[in-house]
């Protein structure tokens, strides 16, 4: 009896053991933890460079003098002198206008006052003599005033001959029509031989002054104590000039580089915009006449200042940060926005030298795993100092 139960006990014992070797032997290999995939990133160092800050507008170009060339005396143009956009200076030869007549009106009134200076010059003569006559009672009185009269009378003749000939050369000079201001010639609206009038409104054509010339603008009322300011410097303001770009300048061709002279005496109160004017130096002739361009005026310099990509910089609920690399990990950064201009934004928050994440931030969460690109950090450019 005790041998049969020894026997079951020991028939169980196998196939106890039996079992456990067969789950072992047929138990799944432990896994192994994966490893974290790294993420591809694009990084950029924090620079630290003086930064200008700017304000942009849109104006237009302005001759600083445009004048329509007009007759001062009625009379047939007899020659143009200068070509359609000729440059030309202040006081070149533009045209002429028949001076017949008034050379004859001008030898007229020189032959009356030789006439006259011939006459007063007899009746001195005479007054001289008379004068001499009156001591010995010789003539009376009465005669020798009279003589006196006539001398005073023509002595007024003579002065009178002389402003007639004054008056005739003004006349004369009025016939050769000269540049009053520096610039180029425009479309010429008359040809020779027409009769010019001085009740012409259109005149013979204009001359504009190309260089320097100047650019108006407005800018919001909100920047006039920002434009006192520059106005007032010392340092003239820098204000540059765009063609084809947007208000942030960056998209269009530059036309040149000035400087702010001017502010309006009034805001316009149905814009809420206050007027200003820039001059520029424009040899190159780029800025024209009518033109409408995009200006930006630097506002300020931000010296030292730490400066990134737009790209750098993301959005949270209710701040900005930034992703950090450290070593083969990145961590957020927040950041202070101080300032936003085109392509480049300055921060509070790093240090100069850190490797900020720019490319790539959608993937990530603090403690991510990265794996930078194969190009170096780049560092950003700020936009030189003027």
């Amino acid at each position: 009896m005790r041998i049969q139960k020894n026997k079951a006990l020991l028939a169980t014992l196998l196939i106890v053991l039996a079992g456990a070797g067969l789950w072992y032997a047929l138990k799944p290999a432990p896994t192994k933890l994966a490893t974290p995939t790294a993420i591809p990133v694009r990084v950029i160092a924090v620079s630290e460079k003086d930064v200008p800050r700017y304000t942009s507008g849109i104006g237009s170009v302005l001759s600083l003098h445009s004048v329509v060339v007009r007759p001062q005396i009625d009379g047939i143009l007899t020659k143009i002198l200068v070509k359609e956009g000729q440059l030309v200076k202040a006081g070149d030869l533009l045209a002429t206008i028949d001076d017949r007549s008034i050379r004859a009106s001008l030898d007229q009134a020189r032959a009356q006052l030789g006439e006259s200076q011939a006459q007063l010059q007899v009746a001195l003569v005479n007054l001289k003599r008379y004068k001499l006559l009156t001591v010995d009672d010789g003539i009376s009185k009465q005669t020798y005033d009279q003589q006196q009269a006539l001398v005073n009378q023509l002595k007024a003749t003579a002065q009178g001959n002389q402003a007639s000939i004054d008056a005739a050369q003004v006349q004369l000079s009025y016939t050769q029509i000269r540049s009053p201001v520096t610039g180029r010639v425009g479309i010429r609206t008359v040809d020779e031989g027409n009769f010019l009038r001085m009740t012409d409104t259109a005149g013979l054509f204009t001359v504009t002054q190309i260089d320097p010339i100047a650019v108006e603008f407005s800018l919001p009322q909100q920047m006039l104590p920002t434009l006192q300011g520059l106005i007032n410097d010392p340092q003239r303001a820098p204000v540059k000039a765009y063609i084809g770009a947007d208000t942030d300048g960056e998209t269009g061709n530059l036309l040149g580089e000035g400087h702010l002279t001017l502010i309006d005496n009034q805001i316009n109160a149905n814009t809420g915009t206050i007027r200003a004017k820039a001059e520029f130096d424009n040899a190159s002739q780029k800025l024209w006449p009518g033109l409408l361009v995009t200006v930006k005026i630097q506002t300020a310099l931000d010296k030292d200042a730490l400066v990134v990509p737009p790209t750098v910089v993301q959005r949270g609920l209710d701040q900005h940060f930034v992703y950090r690399v450290n070593g083969d990990k990145v961590e957020a950064v927040q950041v202070q926005m101080v300032y936003q201009g085109s392509g480049q934004d300055i921060i509070k928050g790093v240090k100069a030298g850190d490797v900020l994440v720019t490319d790539g931030q959608s993937r990530l969460k603090p403690g991510s795993t990265v794996q930078v690109m194969s190009e170096p950090a780049q560092v950003v450019q700020a936009e030189p100092k003027p």
